[in-house]
């Protein structure tokens, strides 16, 4: 029956044990508490690893699921989303998802949200207890960071409120490696600390980082892709980067290995190379299931207090034998979405120009010739740079206003300025008046 259908559930629950939480009472209750509406979960993400992640949840006893997704199904799914089949195709992932799982386990209900992250307002990310992540994009994870940095609330001592962190579990796969790792805002290490930890492939870096203080392979081969390239047209004038051609990703190499020597750095190979360039990640099913697997025993963990969380970050590969490990990570004192202290708040109306901006920056906060970057849309933009070979590509941005920037309220400004050498980026807030937000 029924409840013979969750006996183990329940006994993780209603047992205690040599492993479980200091503060964790066993009690029959709090397998009603999980079915019970007030603990809605957001899984983001319906591809590969979402997939497992909803129906683990689903088989852990949670029945009040959210899950959004901006992609529809393609033929090329079908090998390894296995909620899909071929009559999906074309359809959004997030709403065959929801009514494959709502079939298949009674009593469980999920929404589905077909669009992007950016869609939604601060206020949809609130009503959750835990988000678990399952994206194959660093920069749309690192906006879902953002998003969950920016709900923490701050005390008068500027400590954060514990009530307002909610739990963010992070999942990722990259061939027969993956990792999962617990956030707990202001607490552990965001994701933004450790930003070089993802995949190199996907990452979209900022163009002051690329051009002074390169400290990866991978800022050398976007340096020579993006700056370099454009500038000496190696294969003909306006002939783009081909990431298939072997002459173009040698090219792109050698200029790489050249800066790489210059910066003290370790000079990328091939594979590296076409790697960055062709933003290459491949997925395998069962790696995707071992990281699901791992995703939910921590948001089963984030909500019942039943065993302590994990700290913070494991690490698993099955490429020669199968290896687990855990490291706990630690937290960036400068990192630009969680560093102490708080982001300084800047208030603007969204139709305010960015030249407005930099005017303030340089009155009110004594910059000469600052710089700005920010993530827009989960991606890493200059919005202008006072430097000679950037300031004439950058200058259009000056008159746009701040909506046509697509800034919106709560995003961070990370700006330096130019004139002084060495100078650690500040992070500002954007606080728009007219309430054009998330």
């Amino acid at each position: 029956g029924t409840d013979n259908r969750w006996r183990h559930v329940r006994r993780l629950l209603e047992r205690a044990g040599p492993l479980g939480g200091p503060e964790f009472e066993p009690d029959p209750e709090l397998f009603s508490a999980i079915r019970s509406d007030l603990v809605q979960i957001l899984v983001v993400g319906a591809g590969g690893l979402g997939c497992e992640m909803l129906k683990d949840l689903a088989l852990s006893g949670f029945v009040n699921l959210h899950l959004i997704d901006m992609d529809t199904i393609d033929l090329s799914n079908l090998n390894r989303q296995f909620l899909f089949r071929p009559k999906d195709i074309g359809r959004p992932k997030a709403v065959v998802a929801a009514e494959f799982v709502e079939r298949r386990v009674s009593g469980c209900r999920v929404t589905p949200h077909f669009g992007k992250l950016e869609d939604k307002p601060l206020e949809f990310y609130k009503q959750f207890m835990c988000i678990v992540c399952g994206l194959d994009s660093v920069q749309a994870r690192r906006r879902l960071n953002q998003i969950v940095c920016s709900l923490v609330q701050f005390d008068e001592s500027d400590q954060p409120i514990p009530t307002s962190v909610i739990p963010l579990i992070d999942g990722g796969t990259q061939g027969f490696q993956g990792h999962c790792r617990v956030v707990r805002a202001h607490a552990t290490p965001c994701l933004e600390c450790t930003a070089d930890l993802y995949s190199s492939t996907q990452q979209g870096f900022p163009l002051c980082t690329l051009a002074h203080t390169p400290r990866l392979p991978e800022h050398c081969i976007e340096f020579a892709r993006i700056m370099q390239w454009p500038q000496e047209w190696p294969f003909g004038e306006e002939v783009p980067v081909d990431g298939d051609d072997p002459h173009h990703v040698d090219w792109i190499r050698t200029e790489a290995c050249k800066r790489a020597r210059q910066f003290g750095i370790r000079e990328p190979d091939f594979r590296l190379t076409q790697g960055v360039v062709k933003h290459i990640i491949p997925a395998v099913a069962s790696t995707n299931a071992v990281i699901s697997a791992q995703c939910v025993t921590e948001v089963f963990k984030a909500i019942t207090g039943c065993y302590p969380l994990l700290n913070n970050f494991a690490n698993f590969s099955d490429i020669e034998g199968v290896a687990v490990n855990v490291v706990p990570l630690e937290r960036n004192p400068q990192c630009d979405v969680c560093g102490q202290p708080p982001p300084k708040p800047l208030t603007f109306n969204s139709r305010d120009s960015l030249h407005t901006v930099i005017n303030q920056l340089k009155s009110e906060h004594g910059m000469t010739r600052p710089s700005l970057t920010a993530c827009v849309e989960g991606r890493d933009v200059t919005l202008y740079m006072d430097l000679s070979f950037l300031r004439d590509q950058l200058a259009d941005n000056l008159d746009k206003s701040l909506a046509e920037l697509g800034l919106i309220s709560n995003t961070v400004l990370n700006v330096t300025d130019s004139a002084q050498s060495g100078m650690k980026p500040v992070t500002f807030v954007l606080n728009l008046e007219d309430g054009m937000e998330t």
